[in-house]
């Protein structure tokens, strides 16, 4: 069997904030922007995965959820509880910089890990966490 991983989706509160985040300061290319039943879905991939696309969708993607459940999951997005997204990069010092500069909220600054990456964390506009890492000897 050959399975490749197509799509993940993270959740977000203000599209255009996110929007302006992943495509501004991380550089991914918009691929598709979609609205339905008052939510939006935007796609944006690196360009060196076209075969892979991060999905930036509402908080609760779907149409028929309570408004208690919208709440609560309002709720989880606002604290950081949801779970984020993991990219890797070959210098992670420079994109640390790049993110940094492009008013990207530091959670961790460039550190070796002793499961063997350099890595660092931010939060995007919507309090997810992203992690960049290097694996180490590159």
């Amino acid at each position: 069997m050959d399975i490749t991983l197509s799509q993940c989706f993270i959740a977000v509160d203000d599209h255009d904030k996110a929007l302006a985040f992943y495509r501004d300061a991380l550089g991914l290319e918009v691929r598709n922007d979609v609205g339905f039943e008052g939510m939006r879905w935007v796609t944006l991939g690196a360009p060196s995965q076209p075969d892979v696309d991060i999905v930036l969708e509402p908080p609760l993607a779907d149409p028929n959820a309570s408004p208690a459940d919208r709440e609560a999951m309002a709720e989880l997005l606002a604290k950081g509880l949801l779970r984020g997204v993991i990219f890797r990069t070959a210098d992670v010092d420079a994109t640390f910089e790049r993110v940094r500069a492009a008013g990207g909220e530091v959670l961790q600054e460039p550190v070796d890990q002793p499961y063997g990456v350099r890595d660092c964390a931010f939060r995007d506009p919507s309090g997810n966490m992203l992690r960049f890492t290097q694996p180490r000897g590159q």
